[in-house]
């Protein structure tokens, strides 16, 4: 399993929790994976996480009382249902998400990290191990600048 990490400049804390996704598969052209390859699958992983975290939010779920004491511990109980009112929950657009994490990486945003090696180009090859960690670090620009 590949395990994304993502880190911001300036900051200490992650800029979201680790994760583990699956390499990509043989894409079928039996060619090298280049990077954009990687982001793009890793987008379409995690817009695929996301919609099943939104339909899990759908369903009410029973909290034991442990689980009630720390999310008030917390500061905010929720049993995590969707009101039926609201409709369904928005879906998202895989392809639109793809280009929107490639265009960031044009315009620079964000960089990324193969095991510690940085890649500054979309059409860069890639090396993944079956255990690599990817690294997305958002980049600060200051101000002024």
């Amino acid at each position: 399993m590949l395990t994304i990490k993502g880190k911001a400049i300036g900051r200490r804390r992650p800029v979201f929790e680790d994760f583990s996704i699956p390499p990509p598969d043989d894409r079928g052209d039996g060619g090298p994976l280049k990077l954009r390859d990687l982001i793009e699958h890793v987008a379409r992983r995690e817009v695929a996480a996301f919609e099943e975290r939104q339909e899990a939010r759908r369903l009410d779920r029973v909290l034991s009382p442990g689980q009630i004491d720390e999310a008030a511990a917390r500061g905010k109980v929720d049993p995590a249902g969707r009101d039926p009112n609201l409709g369904p929950a928005p879906k998202v657009d895989a392809d639109s998400a793809v280009a929107v994490a490639l265009e960031a990486f044009v315009d620079g945003l964000y960089l990324v990290a193969i095991d510690g090696l940085e890649y500054r180009d979309l059409d860069a090859i890639v090396h993944l191990q079956p255990d690599s960690r990817v690294t997305f670090i958002r980049l600060t620009f200051l101000a002024g600048a």
